[in-house]
């Protein structure tokens, strides 16, 4: 049985788990940093997804 795609798997919210408590420490400048390149590596995936699909 496939778990919907708008879930996480287990894995995936331990992943979480451990990122939330690593973000804690951050000041509001790294924060942002950070913030700033998980968008620009989404961006890139959206991309990379939308390129594959149009070449399928």
């Amino acid at each position: 049985m496939d778990m919907p795609t708008t879930s996480l798997s287990m894995e995936q919210e331990f992943k979480l788990q451990v990122l939330r408590e690593q973000v804690k420490s951050l000041s509001q400048d790294q924060a942002q940093e950070y913030l700033l390149e998980v968008m620009r590596q989404n961006m890139v995936k959206e991309n990379l997804l939308k390129h594959w699909m149009k070449n399928m």
